[in-house]
């Protein structure tokens, strides 16, 4: 009988990492390195643009964002409402294709010749033109501030104050 439910508790176990890993990846939708692709699911699908995460495997940062906030099921419901919501490796050795059609031979070239990212995260949100609309640079320290910072652009914020005067109108 022991052994039974010793199998069975590492069997729930097992369930538990994998759906946790899973969730964990329900933020990222699946990108192949062509962002006028991206842009134009995103276009498709009525988003309101496409919001990337930059970001690299040894950033502690990246990963505290990606093991809290990203997984909450509301962050992924309201980004996935309005964008197209990407990861980007900027230490990527694959070729990408940007926005506007430029070929970059890595990602790591365009994330340092195009948009200036040198270290992670970096969150932009771009519309459906390919035009930056709002960047974050550094983690958010809680999910609201996160969230905040989607409302920031989904509401048009973007286009009248920065976001650090956003945030202070909302405290």
């Amino acid at each position: 009988m022991k052994a039974l439910e010793m199998i069975k508790i590492g069997f729930l176990s097992l369930a538990l990492i994998f759906s946790h890993q899973a969730w964990s990846a329900a933020f990222f939708d699946e990108s192949f390195g062509n962002f006028q692709e991206e842009l134009e699911l995103a276009k498709d699908e009525e988003k309101m643009g496409v919001f990337i995460f930059f970001e690299m495997d040894d950033c502690p940062f990246c990963h505290r964002m990606k093991e809290t906030i990203l997984k909450e099921e509301d962050v992924i419901e309201y980004f996935h409402q309005h964008f197209k919501v990407y990861r980007f490796d900027i230490e990527g050795g694959s070729p990408v294709t940007d926005f506007d059609g430029t070929e970059f031979n890595t990602g790591k070239e365009m994330a340092e010749r195009k948009y200036r990212v040198r270290a992670t995260p970096v969150m932009m949100m771009f519309d459906l033109e390919g035009k930056p609309m709002a960047r974050y640079t550094g983690p958010t320290h809680t999910k609201e501030e996160f969230m905040l910072f989607g409302r920031y652009v989904v509401e048009g914020h973007h286009a009248t104050m920065p976001f650090n005067r956003f945030k202070r109108t909302q405290e």
